[in-house]
């Protein structure tokens, strides 16, 4: 065996991915010791580990691409700055969840662990060279999913939504894995830059390659909740308890744009004319069914992932644009829709009690009544979500229409303007009931002193990034340049 495998220099790229493995397996050896009434220590190590993790990766932001572990494994601009912001949303998630689980006695060791084990997942997803890392970390992240999803085992709504994600999650994974058999066939590789290069000589490679791309945009359709692979997404937004519903509607979308990236932009970029035309079938039914569907919702959640499924619609505007500016938007947008979703269902998670699940539309009611700081925190988010000035919203949305515009896709552009404007009546009728209505019960600011801060601190960036933006799209754009 090549002993330059294991040297240093080998190993250097991929520091946080080893540091974050060594905390969690040292968390699953001290939760073993740590009595129930002291979980806040197993906590404070999980947010700890995520922290130090953070400022390993963020540490390696602006180094040179490097490629190690034989080709299988890349730290380039891109997987830097994404890397830190899959950790710092997962710390941010952990903290907004903390007395939700607490209350609910959920608050163990494994939770904390699977949120670990999830965002090594994540990690290797961004940083994947080849695909059989893609697929390595894309299963490591969605085994974790759905064992969170199922932690909750004295809830039914909780164990059926396991259920369905799981089976679905399978099949969506057999068929992202059969695409890639059939392009490894093709292209006689499994290395992104190899299939790359293949697809790009050879004509005669991208026949059995376009196949097994229909399957490869299928799986990832999947991952990312777009329609009409979306029939998870509502029932496990629903029926998981909250902060797993919070954990799988942000970070992971990070993932799933490096995951798209890695995929389509760079391994199968040869084929770009022939995956473009399926993202603007999977975005025009995405925005279409999110937004119209998403206004007959009662339940926050259901709402949220509903939206949700038009949100990604929004992204693979960009992507399908398959410019440097089209996939640097697309990166702004996700990076801006992560925050505004920890804002959204932190908002539930601050208003949630023993016994009592904020969820439904109704419990918002009145909202300003009881804290006008805390609604306004809601108004911002849901202003956001909306697309409308000046939060960060409009600008993500306007920065992938632009995109999607100057690449020719000028119909699907006007489609999105007219669905954001359906979309902006659901949301708007939220602020309706904060501001306009009695409050229907009792509302409870329940949540701790961190939470409150972290989620102010939440909402002033959506307002911030609206007003000076160009800082996070600069950073976008060069680390997407730096990297394709």
């Amino acid at each position: 065996m090549n002993t330059a495998t294991f040297s240093l220099a080998t190993l250097a790229p991929a520091i946080p991915e080893i540091a974050l493995l060594a905390f969690v397996s040292a968390l699953l050896v001290i939760d073993l010791f740590v009595a129930d009434r002291d979980r806040h220590v197993s906590f404070w190590l999980a947010i700890g580990s995520l922290l130090g993790t953070a400022l390993l990766a963020g540490s390696l932001v602006g180094h040179p691409s490097a490629v190690t572990f034989q080709g299988m494994f890349v730290a380039d601009p891109m997987s830097q700055v994404l890397k830190v912001s899959v950790l710092l949303s997962v710390a941010a998630t952990l903290v907004y969840s903390r007395v939700y689980l607490e209350v609910r006695e959920l608050l163990r060791g494994e939770f904390l662990s699977l949120s670990l084990f999830a965002t090594l997942g994540m990690m290797v997803m961004i940083s994947a060279h080849h695909f059989l890392t893609l697929y390595l970390g894309l299963e490591l992240l969605a085994l974790s999913l759905y064992a969170m999803v199922a932690l909750q085992r004295d809830s039914a709504r909780a164990t059926e939504a396991a259920m369905k994600y799981f089976v679905l999650g399978a099949l969506a994974s057999g068929m992202l894995l059969y695409g890639m058999s059939m392009v490894y066939g093709g292209t006689g590789s499994l290395d992104i830059a190899r299939v790359a290069a293949s697809l790009a000589g050879t004509p005669q490679s991208q026949t059995l390659a376009v196949f097994g791309l229909v399957f490869v945009v299928a799986g990832v359709a999947f991952k990312l909740g777009a329609v009409p692979f979306h029939m998870w997404v509502p029932d496990v937004y629903h029926g998981a308890s909250t902060p797993a519903t919070l954990f799988i509607g942000a970070a992971p979308k990070i993932a799933a744009f490096a995951f798209v990236m890695r995929l389509l932009a760079q391994a199968l970029g040869p084929l770009g004319a022939d995956w473009q035309q399926m993202l603007a079938i999977l975005a025009v039914a995405s925005i279409g069914l999110g937004n119209v569907v998403a206004i007959a919702q009662t339940n926050l959640k259901r709402m949220l992932a509903y939206s949700t499924i038009s949100h990604m619609g929004f992204l693979l505007l960009g992507i399908l644009a398959g410019t440097d500016n089209g996939y640097s938007s697309a990166m702004f947008y996700v990076l801006t829709y992560v925050l505004m979703t920890l804002g959204a269902f932190g908002m539930i998670l601050l208003l949630s009690r023993a016994g009592f699940e904020a969820e439904e539309l109704e419990d918002f009611r009145g909202l300003n009544r009881r804290s006008r700081w805390f609604a306004f925190v809601m108004l911002v988010i849901v202003f956001s979500l909306a697309g409308i000035p000046p939060a960060v919203g409009f600008l993500a949305k306007l920065a992938v229409l632009q995109a999607a515009w100057e690449s020719g896709f000028g119909w699907l552009v006007v489609f999105a303007v007219l669905m954001s404007v359906v979309g902006a009546f659901y949301y708007l009728r939220l602020v309706k009931l904060m501001y306009m209505d009695e409050p229907a019960g009792e509302i409870t600011i329940a949540g701790r002193g961190d939470m409150r801060f972290l989620l102010s601190v939440n909402a002033l960036a959506v307002l911030a990034l609206g007003i000076v933006p160009a800082p996070l799209m600069d950073l976008c754009a060069r680390a997407i340049t730096a990297s394709l």
